[in-house]
């Protein structure tokens, strides 16, 4: 690796790409507490757990050593990296390259051979599939027209061992960018051979719309009906969405929902009818980073299953990953699908209209959740009412606090017949088996002095808390001639997140490694947030206590410029305004 600083612009992009709770959960056995993850400290022998993630902040917090920081610093501590080591080791697994200042480069990705390969691919098979009859006719037979294939990309792999192989010259390394990127498998005795023989092709592309992986459908009796691309730096299956970029281009706007689906041809055919957001899960289970990228696109996921036993299993397992995704605007709903269809068949059957009309009407996620936990107890007996509040409990938890679960406990009480202090008791129940709120996590329970004369360091929290808050700042100018310590930290901390509305407490962090800076962002980072109520409104009261304050500053200033000297007219009607705001 060449010499020079690494760019504070790679380190901010890296975290971006870096999942914290990934990256620690493969050294350390998490679970999931709250809106965190916990688990026993990897730095001490303790025997209650008391090491936190946060997946929000992208931080990790050890109570039993004191030690917290990013997925950097983790790496640093468990893995005893250095700095430039750790972010190797980070930049390996998202599959970039680390830059130097001092050269012309910025980040390049390392797998530009095996992007180049996918795309050589990609055009060879629709080449292929222009000339292969049986293919053309089985998608005709699946109701597909021309347009739709072209839309989505679809071709043909040949049934051949080395079509493709033959493209990949083993000099200049073009063979192995092909093996990297999942094209080629290697022979035992040296070689290599096609993956893909005689299937309909399925290119799957990132949000960038380049080609990742595939996904192929099987003409003949290969008991793999579908074959995916396997895992690779550049294709996770659990990491991405067949379909998302040809959705997110069917629109200038913010797409109105996302429907969920399981199948490619499910995908496809309901775009050629006019259903253009839909997206598919490439032969797994719904996962987080599905929703992380689902709500990056729109605010209302839909869920299409079908209706039999495994469809409304496969829903639960979804539903159980949404519930802590689920907060402000963003919404999940379940749609099931009548017997012996999937989408593609639904679709052509009843056509776009009727289809939409089964869309508005999904069940709404609260309404799936007490449905399927109704299912397991008796409400016509006391014994059945009274065993609700412990099923929905662990579900509740998950939550954060919001018009949501508000939503949900209401409807427990009319399901349960309880007073709301019985209902809320009996959901608090499993606290008495681990004191800590599900928000602050076990030690982290602990409470901090009253907030009242620390503004500073209260906006700060909720900041590192909420980044998004930065957007209601206001009246930074005159906040900012406050003479008072942390004030700095403050108003660059909102300036960061302004400048970059899509970060997280990590980054920011690691923009000040190394400083006195740093070191307090890093001690308030790993304090409980001494509030439960509203984060904004809180924010705003804060930044309004400091602007009250620096008002009363500057209008004493100028007052005790009066005694010495005449003000200027600029002074006097400054002064003048000031006190018309203290009384107003």
């Amino acid at each position: 690796m060449a010499g020079g600083r690494i760019p504070d612009s790679f380190i901010h992009d890296l975290l971006s790409r870096t999942d914290i709770v990934e990256v620690v959960g493969s050294r350390v056995e998490l679970k999931r507490a709250g809106r965190e993850y916990k688990g026993l400290s990897p730095f001490t022998n303790e025997k209650s757990a008391s090491f936190f993630v946060n997946p929000a902040k992208q931080m990790f917090f050890d109570f039993s050593s004191g030690k917290n920081g990013t997925a950097i610093t983790f790496l640093m501590e468990n893995d005893r990296l250095s700095f430039v080591e750790a972010v190797e080791e980070l930049a390996k697994r998202a599959g970039v390259e680390v830059p130097r200042e001092g050269g012309n480069e910025g980040p390049r990705l390392v797998l530009d051979g095996p992007l180049d390969a996918l795309a050589v691919a990609e055009k060879f098979y629709r080449s292929q599939l222009k000339t292969h009859q049986p293919a053309i006719d089985y998608l005709k037979q699946r109701g597909l027209d021309g347009d739709t294939a072209k839309l989505f990309n679809i071709g043909y792999a040949a049934e051949s061992w080395d079509a493709l192989t033959r493209l990949f010259p083993e000099a200049d390394g073009q063979r192995q960018h092909a093996l990297d990127a999942g094209l080629l498998i290697e022979r035992d005795g040296g070689g290599a051979y096609d993956r893909f023989r005689n299937r309909v092709m399925f290119p799957i592309r990132d949000t960038r719309g380049r080609t990742i992986g595939f996904g192929g459908r099987t003409l003949a009796n290969d008991p793999a009906k579908y074959l995916n691309s396997p895992e690779t730096p550049l294709f996770h299956k659990g990491r991405n969405l067949f379909g998302l970029f040809e959705a997110k281009q069917s629109t200038k706007a913010e797409l109105p929902y996302l429907l969920v689906v399981e199948g490619y041809m499910d995908v496809v055919m309901l775009a050629q009818h006019g259903i253009r957001n839909a997206v598919a899960t490439l032969g797994t289970a719904t996962t987080r980073e599905h929703l992380t990228l689902l709500f990056k696109s729109t605010r209302r996921a839909v869920f299409c299953f079908d209706g039999d036993r495994a469809g409304r299993s496969a829903a639960w397992r979804a539903l159980e990953q949404a519930l802590p995704e689920v907060f402000d605007d963003r919404e999940c709903r379940f749609m099931f699908l009548p017997d012996g269809h999937d989408p593609d068949s639904l679709v052509q059957e009843i056509g776009e209209d009727a289809f939409r009309a089964l869309i508005d009407a999904a069940q709404p996620l609260s309404d799936f959740l007490l449905d399927e936990l109704l299912k397991q107890v008796n409400l016509a007996s006391r014994e059945g009412r009274a065993r609700l509040p412990g099923l929905a409990r662990p579900h509740l938890e998950k939550l954060r606090d919001g018009a949501l679960r508000t939503l949900i406990v209401d409807r427990l009480l009319t399901l349960t017949r309880m007073q709301r202090d019985d209902l809320e008791a009996a959901l608090a129940a499993a606290g008495k088996a681990a004191p800590a709120a599900a928000d602050s996590g076990g030690e982290r329970g602990r409470r901090i002095e009253t907030p009242g004369s620390k503004p500073i360091r209260i906006a700060l929290q909720l900041l590192l808390e909420e980044p998004a808050l930065a957007a209601r700042a206001e009246h930074l100018g005159q906040i900012a001639m406050l003479n008072q310590p942390g004030l700095d930290i403050l108003l660059d901390t909102i300036e960061f997140f302004s400048e970059n509305p899509e970060a997280h407490a990590a980054q920011w962090l690691e923009m000040n490694r190394g400083s006195a800076r740093g070191a307090a962002l890093a001690r308030i980072s790993a304090m409980p947030l001494p509030i439960t109520g509203d984060l904004g409104a809180e924010f705003t009261d804060c930044l309004g206590l400091l602007r009250k304050r620096a008002v009363r500053e500057r209008q004493q200033a100028l007052l005790d410029l009066a005694r010495d000297r005449e003000l200027a007219p600029a002074e006097q009607a400054e002064l003048m305004a000031l006190m018309t705001e203290q009384t107003g």
